[in-house]
């Protein structure tokens, strides 16, 4: 695609316009847009819980992309280590918080993910270690966990359940919120991502708005019934806004995916700051 043919497009004209523009008024086009788009699934999608439905569905894309990158292309270039790690931990503390406390579909849904999760894990540290980038994977764990783990001390469920439970609840809802973090590092370190990587996270942002849009049409269904179901207290208010950080986290790399699938680049690029 030639410059002057790429200037008329006008997917590239509102992208050049959106980068010119300070970040007060980004932020204020991605809450738009965010509400916007909530209003969209609202009117479009009759039984909100297709869009759990979804989620998983597009999450088990996500995952098949990552296994394929392992397993056919060898490398693990480019993937966090440390993402996965985090990864693991919530999930495995949100499994034997589902096994005490309530026991559903989502338990066997995380067990799933968990075993792929520690499979991941395994070629990254044994079998691919050669291409990890661990140089470039360097955000620290303790600067998300430890955060993580002193908010759960504060604010935690006040239900019947025992505290240490609870305490370990909060901690995995705040942790998988924020578990992306060193991934994003990890490419921002590399400024390109390969397409593989770059499917996967942009899946996982896909992931997140769903369920985050799910969790907010769930609680406008129920007319806030659903907030006062999990307790009393700042606890409804910390677990709906840890949904709305896992989207906004990754809404940044999502803007860059979109604007590199359109302008027909097979990698994307990023720019100082994303993260």
């Amino acid at each position: 695609m030639g410059p002057l043919r790429r200037s008329k497009n006008p997917v590239y004209v509102l992208s050049s316009w959106v980068r010119r523009q300070p970040p007060k008024i980004k932020g204020f086009l991605a809450v738009i847009t965010g509400i916007v788009s909530l209003l969209f699934l609202k009117l479009v999608v009759q039984d909100h819980d297709n869009l759990f439905v979804a989620a998983e569905a597009i999450h088990a894309l996500g995952i098949s992309v990552l296994i394929y990158k392992l397993m056919k292309e060898k490398t693990c270039a480019g993937l966090s280590l440390k993402s996965q790690e985090l990864t693991a931990l919530f999930l495995a503390v949100r499994l034997y918080c589902s096994f005490v406390m309530e026991y559903d579909i989502h338990t066997l849904l995380d067990l799933a993910t968990l075993a792929t999760t520690l499979w991941v894990i395994y070629m990254i540290r044994y079998k691919l270690k050669s291409t990890y980038m661990e140089d470039l994977d360097n955000l620290p764990i303790y600067y998300v966990v430890i955060p993580c783990a002193m908010l759960a001390l504060a604010i935690h469920p006040r239900t019947s359940h025992y505290i240490v439970n609870r305490i370990l609840w909060a901690f995995c809802v705040y942790l998988e919120a924020v578990s992306v973090l060193p991934q994003l590092r990890t490419m921002q370190n590399t400024r390109v991502v390969e397409p593989f990587t770059a499917h996967y996270v942009f899946a996982l942002g896909v992931v997140r708005f769903l369920s985050c849009a799910h969790w907010i049409l769930q609680v406008m269904d129920s007319h806030g019934y659903l907030l006062t179901a999990l307790g009393h207290g700042l606890w409804p208010s910390m677990v709906l806004l840890s949904e709305i950080v896992q989207t906004f986290i990754l809404a940044d790399f999502c803007y860059y995916y979109v604007k590199s699938v359109v302008g027909g680049q097979l990698v994307v690029r990023l720019p100082a700051g994303v993260v």
